[in-house]
């Protein structure tokens, strides 16, 4: 596994305890989507590697209040900054901080949350 070898571990194992205790927020029902190394340079492969990790939370009611009034102040507060990138379909929040980032989707229609993760790009030595 590539993030042994590199500084993606310790932003892997934060991010992916952050995600989670978002994940929670919206209930107990988080599914994960991906988990692993993402090759993130088309141009040069197996150069640059970052991780990722995403989950899907099914049965979110109210997920825009959790998402407004829960989510953004407990990541602002632990320095998280936040971009809105929402769009007509979801609301799409941002957050980012120490070379790492990660995405909340909250559908527009329906319950569905899905939070994606991903560091930020590492050379392999």
């Amino acid at each position: 596994m590539i993030t042994r070898n590199t500084g993606l571990e310790p932003l892997a194992e934060d991010l992916t305890a952050v995600i989670d205790g978002v994940a929670g927020t919206f209930g107990s029902s988080a599914e994960r989507t991906v988990e692993g190394e993402l090759d993130c340079d088309p141009t040069q492969p197996g150069r640059l590697f970052c991780w990722q990790y995403g989950l899907r939370v099914d049965d979110a009611t109210d997920a825009v209040r959790k998402l407004v009034d829960v989510v953004l102040p407990m990541l602002e507060g632990q320095g998280w900054r936040t971009r809105d990138r929402s769009n007509p379909r979801e609301l799409i929040a941002q957050f980012s901080r120490d070379g790492a980032d990660f995405n909340v989707h909250v559908s527009r229609v329906g319950d569905g949350v899905a939070i994606v993760g991903s560091t930020a790009c590492v050379p392999v030595p």
